[in-house]
């Protein structure tokens, strides 16, 4: 994984299509989500995923901790990537990994400000059993652990990914302006945007994402 350039939030066919058509890797679909609405159905979500052409890959960003649940969860939506926010134990990650190595784990590093500590402890303790991290933002008013749209301390994103033997994508309110400056500043394996390319309606504008992936790629390519 490296250069990876993941778009969150994907709300139909249509703009799946849209993100493909523009070099987008990795589409997002949050499900089963403690605070924010998820944008479709499972069942859509997983009609639009089995249709994706590899390269690219759809990606499930949900908050379940159980083993079977990410398993199943995985099987019925067409999908081996799950993105997993909220706690985790490692042995529910190791359960996944010994019966669906196909199954790559992408965990997020949520950063509220003062916990850096646990971040590095968290990377310590599941980079064994994870194949990349995610760095995100933690919104106090909401609860929110994602799709926030406002940065966290990139400092604390460019120190776990010195420290992460794994991949770490960065995220939280980057956008098609401060995409290349953040990859710069952090030194990323990716980026990952969801409300930073939608216009007022919620929807993927293509402007914003084509700006966004060009301007990603030149930060990739200056970072070396």
């Amino acid at each position: 994984m490296q250069d990876l350039i993941q778009i969150a939030g994907i709300i139909d066919s249509a703009e799946a299509q849209m993100m493909i058509d523009l070099g987008v890797h990795y589409l997002g679909f949050p499900l089963r989500l403690p605070v924010n609405k998820e944008d479709l159905t499972e069942h859509e979500a997983g009609e639009i995923i089995k249709k994706i052409p590899l390269p690219h890959k759809g990606v499930l960003i949900t908050y379940i901790d159980n083993a079977d649940e990410i398993i199943q969860m995985c099987d019925d939506l067409h999908a081996n990537v799950m993105q997993l926010h909220g706690p985790i134990a490692k042995a529910e990650l190791e359960k996944v990994k010994a019966a669906r190595p196909d199954i790559e784990i992408i965990k997020s590093l949520v950063v509220r400000g003062d916990n850096f500590a646990e971040l590095e402890n968290m990377v310590t303790e599941l980079s064994p059993v994870t194949d990349a991290f995610i760095t995100d933002t933690f919104d106090p008013t909401t609860g929110a652990e994602g799709a926030t749209g406002k940065k966290h301390d990139w400092n604390i994103s460019a120190a776990l990914v010195k420290l992460s033997p794994k991949p770490v994508i960065l995220a939280g309110g980057i956008n098609a302006d401060n995409v290349r400056g953040a990859i710069l500043a952090v030194k990323p394996a990716g980026i990952d945007v969801h409300t930073g390319v939608e216009g007022n309606d919620g929807r993927k504008v293509y402007a914003l994402v084509k700006k966004l992936v060009d301007e990603a790629k030149a930060g990739f390519a200056q970072m070396g």
